[in-house]
């Protein structure tokens, strides 16, 4: 017979539960669950700052890595924001095809944007090129006789003379493409072709990246809205917005007001008799972009006139080019980028301006978008706005 003591320690070895006098199956001990992760211990600061610093160098590794490429980036990221409203009521009606087929369309549809006037300024070109060997042949043999207006234009005495001392006797003109490339135009001629070169592979960059944004749009904005709030909290996507809508602005303002004004202009030049009226419509739509650009197309296209014996024509067209311009940089613009950005129009003119001198073209769009940042911080901390920076609310 086993002892009680045996019993006992038998019983702690294998512990039973007593139900009503019975004493069911033996159920295994139940252990506490492990942690699934462990806490890291805290950094010190030297740590800290080390990591600052190794987020700081991998930060500068990746914008010299892709310097080459930052403004292919920055104009796909300017034509998927200024696309983004039509894409996504686009993308809302047909979600079978937001991933592939849209993003697809609204690519080829910038591709042809850039296409169709670089055709537009080479067959013209092409077409004339007989007729310009011709004159060029022509005016070896026998020189160039001075317009007649030349001699009307101020210091007229002198430039007529000149002209006829460098083009108006026979082979003289010839003598200008020597004098030309002692000007070094061969280097200039290799570097001109590079560089196109090099636009075209920045323009398929930018294209495929458009592709991707437009793709991805949703998950991008989303990941944007989340680094900014965990990083500038409230202010950051209220900066982020005024930046989107004056983007949006821009390029209704900018673009799409360039574009009217070339076409009208180009009706006024096929009206008035301007050689190759839809090349300079063109022309004009590409200057006005820039406020008060649109000026010089016109201008020019009058002097044109004027130099082919219409002077009557040439005053007409440059009298309208300015109410045309005029009326869109007064008033049009004004409305469509003041109204987005909340930007008087001096600041909207400085940014353009100054975002042109400082980033080039594509500084049509960050100059506007940067002045609207800054002047929205600027109204929020002396009070005139409503804000995370806003003295009031800062108080409460």
């Amino acid at each position: 017979m086993p002892s009680v003591a045996t019993a006992r320690y038998a019983s702690a070895l294998n512990p039973v539960r007593r139900i009503g006098g019975v004493s069911p199956r033996t159920a295994p001990v139940e252990e506490p669950p492990l942690p699934l992760t462990v806490e890291p211990a805290p950094s010190s600061p030297s740590q800290r700052r080390a990591s600052v610093a190794a987020v700081l160098i991998l930060l500068a590794a990746g914008v010299f890595t892709l310097k080459g490429f930052l403004p292919a980036l920055i104009w796909a990221a300017i034509f998927a924001i200024a696309m983004w409203p039509s894409f996504d009521r686009l993308a809302t009606r047909f979600p079978r095809h937001r991933h592939e087929l849209l993003p697809a369309a609204a690519v080829l549809g910038v591709l042809l944007v850039f296409v169709v006037p670089v055709l537009m300024v080479a067959l013209p070109l092409i077409t004339d090129a007989h007729a310009a060997s011709d004159w060029v042949a022509h005016a070896r043999q026998y020189g160039v006789a001075p317009p007649p207006i030349l001699s009307s234009l101020p210091f007229g005495d002198r430039l007529v003379p000149l002209w006829q001392r460098n083009l108006g006797e026979p082979g003289e003109i010839s003598a200008l493409p020597a004098r030309i490339m002692q000007g070094g135009l061969i280097e200039t001629a290799r570097g001109v072709g590079a560089e196109a070169l090099h636009r075209v592979v920045l323009l398929a960059f930018m294209l495929l990246a458009l592709f991707f944004l437009l793709r991805e749009g949703d998950g991008v904005a989303r990941q944007v809205r989340a680094a900014s709030a965990r990083t500038f909290g409230p202010r950051g996507e209220r900066v982020g917005r005024q930046v989107i809508l004056s983007i949006h602005g821009t390029v209704n303002g900018l673009v799409l007001v360039g574009l009217a004004e070339g076409v009208l202009l180009g009706i006024l030049y096929w009206l008035a008799g301007v050689p190759h009226p839809a090349l300079f419509g063109l022309i004009t739509a590409l200057l006005a972009m820039v406020p008060f650009g649109a000026a010089i197309a016109f201008c020019l296209a009058g002097l044109l006139l004027v130099g082919l014996g219409q002077p009557v024509a040439g005053a007409v067209v440059v009298g309208i080019g300015f109410a045309v311009t005029f009326t869109a940089d007064h008033f049009i613009r004004p409305a469509l980028i003041g109204g987005a950005t909340q930007l008087p129009f001096l600041w909207v003119l400085l940014g353009i301006l100054g975002g042109v001198e400082a980033w080039g073209l594509v500084g049509l769009f960050l100059g506007p978008a940067i002045m609207a940042a800054l002047i929205l911080l600027w109204r929020e901390w002396v009070g005139d706005q409503s804000g995370p920076l806003d003295p009031a609310q800062a108080k409460g």
